[in-house]
């Protein structure tokens, strides 16, 4: 058995988890019901009143909750407790709408510290490591929650946050970090910026890397490790629900372990709502029923995944999810095909003549759908005949015509020509008019 935290609440049998998420939910539905007038009227339009949610088993008559009821909210409407009780607020990093507001008491900051410090245990990090985060900190969740649960563990945390590049290379090889946590892209970019001032992966002490906040495939996974001599693991997490730390994988599996004592997960089908079985792909949904400033009940992350419910290698026993494939809400529908960029990332770290840097873009011409890809050349084949260029491209448009089922324009271009992100990369502009 490897090394967890708290072994009470990450070992509990399976049917232990049940009871107490079933006690959880009912006294979450108490809580809100009257108090969140929002969700009060979703409850009364669907006939449900707080007694009638006495178990898990009844989780599936309560209604759904989505980014919009966020949303429509905005800002303190989805709060459950008065403000004088609330201890801090982030919101969302979209930048489309209004933004969702999420409230903590001191209650909810210290269950969130807890969830980041079993997700740090279940890399093998101990109180003996060094934590170098790259996160952003601010009104977005990533930094501080994962600079809480370190602290939490007694792990040493440098609170770099995001951007200056040339800095946070010098900390990882001055500082000494053993663990670095940031974006999967942003992985790489440090990864290409070390290679530009001759830092090799050899002048790094880092054991650990704790990427997420992105989609990300298991291919961007394996060049991660071979770029800075690391274990990379994968942690999940959303605003709306509390942050980063609801799930991380372990050293067993890349599958990520949920914090079933505090979010109820489910997996529905996006066009009926059904619950879908253990292992079926489909929309994550998730119930945060410890939650006391801003708790939700059935919200629908979008977030495509599966769910399984055995005792994993590691000796935990609590639920796990795959890692997300991607977005439904957001995934791209080009001449009626459902494309995901992870798809298409997943066939260009199959080539060593291209880097893992790309943008996709659509276009309407003439009422056809027309999506071209842009990637960039890696600086040794960049220098190549014209012929070899216009090869890799046949080749690529091929693969990716295989996979998706529709064909595209291929464009390599040169190395660090496209533009880079320190949060979330933005991979797809869509300029159709619909």
């Amino acid at each position: 058995m490897s090394y967890i935290w708290n072994e009470a609440a990450e070992t509990m049998p399976y049917e232990q988890i049940r009871e107490l998420q079933g006690q959880r939910l009912s006294e979450c539905v108490s809580r809100m019901y009257g108090k969140v007038p929002y969700y009060t009227e979703k409850m009364q339009a669907a006939g449900i009143e707080p007694g009638d949610i006495r178990s898990i088993d009844d989780l599936t008559r309560l209604p759904f909750t989505d980014k919009e009821d966020m949303r429509e909210n905005y800002p303190y409407g989805t709060f459950a407790v008065p403000l004088d009780d609330i201890v801090r607020i982030h919101s969302s990093s979209g930048t489309t709408g209004k933004q969702k507001v999420v409230g903590y008491t001191q209650s909810d900051i210290d269950i969130w510290s807890e969830c980041c410090a079993r997700s740090l245990a279940s890399t093998g990090m101990t109180h003996r490591d060094i934590l170098h985060v790259a996160y952003g900190y601010g009104l977005f969740t990533g930094g501080l929650g994962l600079h809480y649960g370190a602290e939490r563990m007694g792990v040493t945390a440098i609170p770099v946050s995001s951007g200056n590049t040339k800095r946070q290379i010098q900390i990882l090889v001055d500082f000494k970090p053993t663990a670095l946590a940031c974006t999967p892209s942003y992985a790489l970019h440090l990864a290409d910026e070390m290679a530009t001032y001759g830092v090799d992966k050899s002048m790094l002490s880092l054991k650990v890397g704790i990427f997420g906040a992105e989609p990300w495939s298991v291919e961007m996974k394996q060049q991660i490790e071979d770029k800075l001599g690391l274990k990379a693991f994968d942690i999940y997490g959303l605003s709306e629900t509390m942050g980063p730390g609801v799930s991380m994988s372990c050293e067993a599996g890349n599958r990520l372990h949920i914090q079933s004592d505090h979010f109820i997960a489910e997996i529905v089908d996006p066009e009926t709502g059904k619950p879908m079985a253990e292992g079926e792909l489909g929309e994550l949904v998730f119930s945060s029923v410890t939650k006391e400033g801003t708790p939700l009940l059935r919200y629908n992350t979008h977030d495509l995944t599966r769910l399984y419910y055995d005792r994993c290698d590691c000796g935990r026993t609590t639920v796990r999810m795959d890692k997300v494939t991607g977005r439904a809400d957001d995934m791209l529908i080009v001449r009626g095909v459902n494309v995901f960029p992870t798809q298409i990332e997943s066939i260009l770290l199959n080539y060593g003549e291209v880097e893992p840097h790309y943008m996709i873009y659509i276009d309407r011409v003439h009422n056809l759908d027309r999506m071209e890809i842009q990637i960039e050349m890696t600086k040794g084949f960049f220098s190549d005949s014209i012929r070899e260029i216009e090869n890799i491209e046949r080749r690529l448009n091929a693969d990716i015509q295989s996979m998706l089922g529709i064909s595209a324009k291929i464009t390599l271009v040169e190395p660090r020509s496209l533009p880079r992100s320190e949060g979330k990369a933005k991979r797809v502009v869509d300029r159709r008019v619909y």
